[in-house]
């Protein structure tokens, strides 16, 4: 394992770190494509890559305290000294087992990460942030870009992305996301255009302009929140025509929406061949539902618990979608495949600086994780799959109780059951590393990636180097 957090090395002061490690020098968006390169032959046959949009360490550590009362990545830091202090470390999550633990750099085109200045200037990551788009097409294919961008380089021009190699290499390909499917994140791994509010097009393109095998997602036009029917249809996330030629089969997909539907295929011996998956809800699967731990207008009411609001009904989880996925995938080609997992409400609930939901999102995306590692497992074999967990940049900044008060940095802590100690320092995104988790082959190709030190972090990538580990062994066509 490169960079165990259970047994860290002691850490030295933030300047000598910064001056050590590599001859360091801040992370910098590098050129486009520095090469071409060829298909190797060898390497993973399928790749998954879930993405918690907006996790950060924390994130993932407020859900294992209150899930399980323990952390993996919790530490204080003291900007003035660079002393850092660790607390204990044990695994909670899936994920945390993996062989190689790394963390990524999220700027966008013409951004930086600069590692002693981010350990010691409180409000350092507050500035330089990406937004979805540009992490989202930066992961999709490896190459930066500026914020509102969906698969297009800073010149506009379009950027061939995982699942456009995959279908060139015969594999199948798919997006699932518990936002709606035509959201950022999932739009960058399928489509092209200039503005990632264009949710129409980009609808219309996911949907009749490529050779997707599996889409699926929230963004329902005839439901709301809480998945009920609503009298007038909302076409916010899909046009009218683009709903209703997929709805009826006229796509080339198998239209699904009913929860027992998308829970069925995962299970059936004889999946469609190509699967659209809107479920019945609007914007999300569960984080936008009323309940008692929203006030009148919808803002969340301190020291609510999670789970205090009942989840939708009729609605399939993150994890159930993604095992649907999987099995469609598995049954299109021989030749292997690629999927994409969002959990995007992570990043709703950071910017509404709600900890409950964000503990219940956090356990769907770790839920989700843990249904992937199980299809391995099952179906196939860590020999021939490439498991990536990842998010394309922390939001909300959150951190430990009285963090930023003196300038410093302090632990999340709590007991399981309990909302764990903590405060937010931003309603948007961050410039902060964000975790990488990675096993299968390819996995300790990321390593040779990994340029760059970061003292608290440790050995840390640029996030296009994710989607670049691919392009080494599958080519760019």
């Amino acid at each position: 394992m490169l960079h165990n957090r259970a047994r860290p090395a002691p850490a030295p002061s933030i300047a000598t770190a910064a001056a050590l490690a590599f001859g360091l020098v801040a992370a910098t968006a590098s050129p486009a494509l520095a090469d071409d390169p060829e298909a190797q032959g060898f390497g993973p046959d399928n790749v998954i890559v879930l993405i918690g949009d907006g996790m950060g360490y924390d994130q993932i550590d407020a859900a294992s305290l209150y899930r399980d009362g323990t952390s993996y990545n919790q530490f204080g830091v003291d900007p003035d000294t660079g002393e850092v202090e660790r607390e204990p470390s044990e695994a909670s999550a899936v994920y945390e087992d993996f062989d190689v633990q790394l963390s990524a750099a999220t700027y966008p085109e013409g951004g930086s990460y600069d590692p002693a200045t981010a350990w010691s200037d409180f409000d350092y990551v507050n500035n330089g942030y990406t937004d979805s788009a540009a992490s989202g097409t930066a992961l999709a294919t490896g190459v930066h870009t500026d914020n509102g961008l969906v698969g297009l380089d800073p010149d506009l021009l379009p950027v061939r992305n995982l699942t456009e190699r995959a279908q060139e290499t015969g594999r199948a390909s798919g997006v699932v996301s518990d936002v709606p499917f035509s959201h950022a994140t999932p739009a960058a791994f399928v489509a092209h255009n200039e503005d990632r509010s264009a949710y129409d097009q980009i609808a219309r393109e996911m949907l009749t302009e490529h050779e997707l095998d599996v889409v699926m997602g929230a963004g329902h036009p005839h439901r709301d929140e809480d998945g009920r029917p609503v009298d007038e249809a909302q076409y916010d996330y899909v046009d009218e025509d683009t709903y209703e030629s997929a709805s009826a089969g006229e796509t080339g997909f198998t239209f699904v929406e009913e929860a027992d539907d998308f829970a069925d295929l995962a299970e059936t011996s004889t999946p469609p061949e190509r699967v659209f998956g809107l479920a019945q809800v609007a914007a999300t699967l569960q984080y936008d539902r009323s309940g008692p731990d929203l006030d009148e207008d919808g803002e969340p009411i301190e020291g609510s618990e999670p789970y205090d609001a009942a989840f939708n009904e009729d609605v399939p989880s993150l994890a159930e979608m993604a095992s649907g996925a999987l099995n469609v995938l598995d049954h299109s080609s021989d030749e292997g495949l690629f999927l994409m997992v969002e959990g995007g409400a992570i990043d709703w609930a950071g910017h509404d600086n709600n900890i409950n939901r964000l503990i219940e999102e956090q356990n769907e995306f770790d839920r989700a994780v843990e249904a992937v590692v199980d299809w391995v497992e099952a179906e196939s074999s860590w020999q021939e799959t490439l498991v990536v967990v990842t998010a394309d940049h922390e939001t909300g900044y959150l951190a430990g109780p009285g963090a930023g008060e003196d300038g410093g940095w302090t632990p999340l802590t709590g007991e399981a059951g309990e909302l764990p100690e903590h405060s937010w320092h931003s309603g948007d995104h961050t410039n902060m590393l964000v975790p990488v988790y990675a096993q299968g082959p390819g996995a300790s190709r990321m390593q040779h990636h990994a340029h760059y030190e970061d003292p608290v972090q440790g050995a840390y990538l640029e996030h296009t180097d994710i989607a670049n580990t691919v392009f080494d062994f599958w080519g760019r066509g």
